[in-house]
């Protein structure tokens, strides 16, 4: 691999990864605010509780959606750096 310029298959691969992280870790965090809802109605929460349950989806769905998309990246350069 050329160290001084990027041909355009890695930076296509780059984009390619780059979509994938971002598009998993939306759908993760999808999933977890989508749990976190079903849990709220299906418990029957009242207005405070049900408030508060959909904040700690929303949190825990962010971070999650930031850990996965981190570790993708990470996971790409790792091995764009190894030559694979």
């Amino acid at each position: 691999m050329d160290m001084g310029r990027e041909s355009r298959w890695e930076k296509d691969a780059m984009t390619v990864e780059i979509v994938f992280a971002l598009v998993t870790a939306a759908v993760l965090a999808g999933l977890i605010v989508a749990v976190a809802w079903t849990l709220a109605l299906t418990l029957d929460l009242s207005g405070s509780a049900e408030r508060h349950v959909l904040a700690g989806g929303a949190l825990l769905g962010a971070a999650a959606g930031v850990w996965r998309l981190v570790r993708v990246l990470l996971r790409f350069d790792k091995q764009r750096r190894l030559g694979r």
